[in-house]
């Protein structure tokens, strides 16, 4: 099925069906970022970002949110 396809068929969903879909599609792009966060930080992607971010804390550069 092609992308093209695939929004035909979503725009064409009733109501119910469609949230039934967003409430779906939410949840799996949303573990798909889960399971793409996890691998990076496995595979040490955000190492320097980290040692970055405890370096700016380290020298008081930090504010409270």
């Amino acid at each position: 099925m092609s992308v093209q396809e695939l929004e035909s068929a979503v725009r064409n969903l009733p109501p119910d069906q469609l949230a039934a879909f967003t409430k779906w599609f939410e949840k799996f792009v949303a573990e798909a970022w889960d399971h793409r966060f996890e691998s990076d930080v496995a595979a040490g992607k955000l190492d320097r970002v980290a040692e970055k971010a405890d370096d700016e804390f380290d020298a008081g550069r930090c504010t409270p949110l």
